[in-house]
């Protein structure tokens, strides 16, 4: 029956609940996410005087918050007296939910308010809704500072499993696999779910960093621990070996899945394994898998082998690939894009020209490349080719400067990823100044000799960017942390922690 049974039961029977039982009825149905249930309790005890009561009122901000109504949540929270009526669990909740729904600087903004008024202490809920709200904004100082806080509070020595995930997922989006090694290595918790998330959660972390050997080393190390991998462990897995090109690795953790752990396959399982077949050049192997999938391949699948036939020039399958795509999903570009991509790159300049107009006609915009770099706090963002920059002199300048010595240093740009029929000359012009490049060359100017630069792209760093950033980490002698929509890229001394396999 539940917590909300009982309580509808001890109202059908009469019996009038206490703010105590209303709290406890609300947070049952916060943690079953069940709004509507909830939302007739708030009614009922409206109606019966309950609506200024301090207990329901912070259960109610806490249901709604949990919920997803955060309206709601904040118009509660707004009505209830900052000094006498606000405890912990509703700062919390509010706090966490800014940040579950990607307004981190609000998060943030209200943790430091709650701590200004000074009459409630964060606890272990408080500290992970702002370890959350930290990586939604970036901000790894900040993160940092609070990271020292929570140790200060005492929280992090009795804390939750779900704190400690927290700061570990903090310092992975930062790309600090160090620090989040750190908090993992310092975890000891005996529940084992618990455990299992954690394990997950840094393996994960180091598949994204490149570390895919040691992603399969931790797997097999929590398997002997006694912790029970599930779905989502092995797409961690899947994906190290991805990253790392490990074929014959992949295929037998896809069969081990399902006749050791008895977990049914998704789609995205059959991705992880597809881009490693893929990636290896096996594309006819890859169709074949896609084919004995169980269910109708949705878009992602498509695109999974579309982009491995950009990486191995395949036109021919990658046209039949597309049609297929633009049949599933025609208001999607990236598949026209990749498609043009394959064109350029096979110097097939009438196809390509083709689904540009193709493009045109549909009203589909190409996604813009862009990198971002935080420096005192400020972010700035870098489109290809941006002139618009306060620094735009200073930088054109420092990669005027910075094309001599990478030259020097045995650089040679790698024009195949422009996508333009125009001579070599124009095509050096066009990719010296992506927006990659540009981000760099602004951080190396705004910040101290040595200072690490971390550089974030929406789109898959190019080729040309990545062996330019290569040997700007060399000859500036910086480490140069790049994270793009696949992975982190590590860059320090001319070499790079993917290994040249992205």
């Amino acid at each position: 029956m539940g917590i909300p049974g009982l309580y509808d039961s001890m109202q059908s029977h009469g019996l009038f609940p206490s703010d105590f039982t209303i709290s406890v009825a609300l947070s049952s149905c916060s943690s079953l996410k069940s709004f509507e249930r909830g939302a007739r309790i708030h009614r009922w005890a409206d109606e019966h005087g309950y609506g200024s009561n301090l207990l329901v009122q912070n259960a109610l901000v806490n249901f709604y918050a949990k919920c997803s109504k955060i309206p709601e949540a904040m118009k509660l929270f707004g009505e209830m007296s900052e000094r006498t009526s606000r405890t912990v669990v509703s700062w919390s909740a509010m706090i966490g939910a800014y940040a579950l729904h990607g307004r981190g600087q609000e998060a943030l903004l209200l943790f430091h308010r709650m701590r200004k008024d000074g009459r409630v202490e964060p606890n272990a809920m408080t500290f992970t809704g702002v370890f959350n709200a930290c990586g939604v904004v970036e901000d790894l100082e900040q993160g940092r500072e609070i990271h020292a806080l929570a140790m200060a509070s005492g929280e992090l020595k009795s804390s939750s499993p779900i704190l400690e995930n927290a700061l570990l997922n903090m310092f992975v989006r930062f790309g600090s696999l160090e620090e989040a090694r750190k908090v993992f290595d310092a975890m000891d918790h005996p529940d084992a779910f618990s455990n299992s998330v954690s394990w997950t959660a840094m393996i994960a972390a180091l598949a994204q960093h490149g570390q895919g050997d040691e992603a399969l080393e931790l797997f097999k190390e929590m398997n002997l621990e006694g912790m029970v991998a599930d779905a989502t462990t092995f797409i961690c897995v899947l994906r190290a070996c991805s990253h790392a090109g490990l074929i014959k690795e992949s295929l037998e953790f896809f069969h081990s899945m399902v006749e050791d752990y008895a977990i049914a396959p998704t789609e995205t399982h059959y991705c992880r394994a597809l881009d490693t077949i893929g990636r290896a050049g096996r594309l006819q192997d890859a169709e074949e898998l896609i084919h004995s999938m169980p269910f109708h391949p949705e878009t992602v699948t498509w695109k999974t082998l579309l982009n491995a036939c950009r990486i191995h020039s395949q036109a021919e399958r990658a046209t039949k690939v597309a049609e297929l795509l633009a049949k599933l999903a025609p208001e999607d570009s990236m598949a026209y894009t990749l498609l043009g991509n394959v064109y350029a790159a096979t110097e097939r300049y009438g196809d390509q020209m083709r689904v540009r107009k193709s493009m045109t006609d549909r009203g589909l915009k190409k996604v813009p490349r862009k990198s971002f770099i935080e420096v005192k706090n400020k972010v700035h963002e870098f489109v290809a080719g941006d002139r618009a920059h306060p620094s735009r002199d200073e930088i054109l300048l420092e990669l005027e400067k910075l094309g001599g010595r990478m030259r020097e240093a045995g650089y040679v740009p790698n024009t195949k990823d422009v996508l333009h029929a125009v001579n070599e000359e124009e095509k050096e012009q066009l990719i010296g100044l992506h927006s990659e490049k540009l981000a760099i060359a602004f951080g190396l100017i705004a910040t101290p000799p040595g200072t690490p630069l971390l550089i974030v792209k929406n789109l898959r760093v190019c080729s040309d960017c990545h062996a330019a950033t290569k040997v700007i980490a060399k000859i500036m002698r910086r480490r140069i942390v790049v994270r793009d929509t696949h992975r982190f890229h590590h860059l320090e001394d001319g070499q790079c922690s993917c290994k040249d396999y992205w």
